[in-house]
């Protein structure tokens, strides 16, 4: 099963990213490029602990509909979502807030895994693993100018 981890310091106080994180408009901005939004569920705003959004997204040319909840919460310091239903046989995504002097340092933990046994293993490491790894980078650059225009404007 492969895992993905990610460090991205940002420019303000956990709080504000870890709220800016399950920001759902926020997300829906960072996916410009796959056309995602919320279609079900909660649809706006902060997401919070046992919520559920269902996204609508191209991915790979295929209009897709992925459903996760929030299946733990700490504010500020955790959170994670976890796929209820979606093409994945698993998806988890941990995030973690941890502040490093005047900045935070964000990490994200994803954990998933195709379904298809072998063929799915294949596909993950050979193409989901690199294309999951540039989605999370791209929104954590939509994240971090979200935080730094609160921080300077």
């Amino acid at each position: 099963m492969p895992i993905i981890t990610i460090e991205t310091l940002l420019p303000a106080s956990p709080e504000r990213c870890f709220d800016a994180s399950r920001d759902l408009d926020l997300h829906v901005t960072s996916m410009k490029g796959t056309g995602e939004k919320a279609v079900a569920g909660r649809t706006s705003g902060l997401i919070e602990l046992g919520e559920q959004v269902t996204w609508e997204g191209r991915h790979f040319g295929v209009r897709q509909r992925f459903t996760s909840k929030i299946t733990a919460f700490d504010r500020p310091a955790y959170f994670q979502d976890s796929m209820v239903k979606g093409a994945f046989h698993s998806f988890v995504h941990d995030h973690y807030f941890e502040p490093v002097d005047q900045w935070t340092r964000m990490t994200d933990v994803l954990t998933f895994a195709s379904p298809l046994g072998f063929i799915g293993t294949i596909v993950d490491r050979l193409v989901l693993a690199a294309y999951l790894r540039r989605m999370l980078i791209a929104r954590n650059e939509v994240l971090k100018a979200a935080v730094s225009q609160d921080v300077t404007g």
